[in-house]
């Protein structure tokens, strides 16, 4: 549940010319084709996932009414062969992807804002308040972040909505720290102390001077939390914390070793949802780290 350490320069800002920033980052991503692969990869599950009640309903999730073969392995009709309950092995993975994916992204949403909320006034208010809100941060480190994360959802109870908030919770302090070095960073450069001069309020500096030299950490950041964020969300779901009506990889694992798959020797229902999942993380680690290249000017191109 954290996130990597980076070291990225912040450009300055003083004379933004953001359009062409953009043009030379997509040049520059277009080159790696370690970051194309992984980019591919997330755009083929998001559509297969987004567009999963175009070509499956309901009754193919539902165990009164469908009809298929019990626990069958792969043939077929079924590609990845059924589960207990006679249902798709395949479309049980695409269903799962949207509930998968769902949840670590807006865990990441909620990661990032909270963890870029305090690193940025950390490192900006650098007297009691940011002490204090480093403090907090070194507390939440200190504490193991997966019995937290599995505390707290068990507190809050089983459901998505109590896991997004479990490993946004438990995530945080990693970008925290990145935000805060680098919120240091660039306030130490010339232009934070004219535009002070100025009258520019704390706010006008944090927001306009500092949060876009910020933006590219924060953007690589998010990249690669998302991945582990779903790997937390099926640890999480495995564990039975997550909502037992709702379809996920993690749920999945669940129920497959709940139903007895192990010990039947159906290879076929463990290992598809267990891909799935590594495909995922391997996209988005393969899209975050070409995007830390190409904004590190020691690690690639810069921007």
């Amino acid at each position: 549940m954290s996130t990597s350490t980076l070291t990225i320069s912040a450009p300055d800002t003083s004379h933004p010319t953001r359009g062409g920033a953009l043009l030379r980052f997509l040049r520059a991503f277009v080159k790696r084709p370690a970051g194309l692969a992984g980019l591919a990869i997330l755009v083929c599950v998001a559509v297969l996932a987004l567009a999963a009640p175009l070509y499956m309903g309901q009754n193919d999730l539902d165990v009164t009414k469908v009809s298929g073969p019990l626990l069958a392995p792969p043939s077929g009709g079924y590609p990845l062969g059924t589960d207990q309950a006679g249902r798709s092995i395949l479309l049980l993975v695409l269903w799962g992807a949207r509930s998968s994916l769902a949840i670590g992204a807006i865990a990441t949403l909620l990661t990032v804002l909270l963890g870029s909320s305090v690193g940025l006034l950390a490192g900006h208010y650098q007297g009691w308040i940011g002490k204090g809100l480093m403090h907090l941060t070194d507390w939440f480190i200190a504490l193991p972040s997966l019995p937290l994360a599995i505390s707290l959802a068990a507190v809050l109870g089983q459901g998505s909505t109590s896991i997004t908030i479990a490993i946004a919770v438990t995530s945080w302090t990693g970008t925290a720290r990145l935000v805060r070095a680098q919120t240091l960073a660039v306030e130490a450069r010339p232009y934070i102390e004219r535009a002070r001069a100025l009258g520019a309020g704390n706010l006008q500096v944090m927001l306009r001077h500092v949060l876009p030299n910020v933006a590219p950490l924060i953007m690589v950041s998010s990249t690669l939390t998302v991945a582990s964020a779903i790997l937390s969300e099926t640890t999480l779901t495995f564990l039975g914390l997550g909502d037992p009506t709702s379809v996920s990889w993690g749920s999945m694992l669940d129920a497959a070793f709940a139903g007895g798959a192990m010990t039947a020797g159906a290879w076929w229902y463990l290992l598809p949802p267990g891909v799935a999942i590594l495909i995922v993380v391997l996209g988005f680690t393969l899209t975050g780290r070409a995007v830390e290249h190409i904004l590190n000017p020691r690690m690639g191109v810069g921007t």
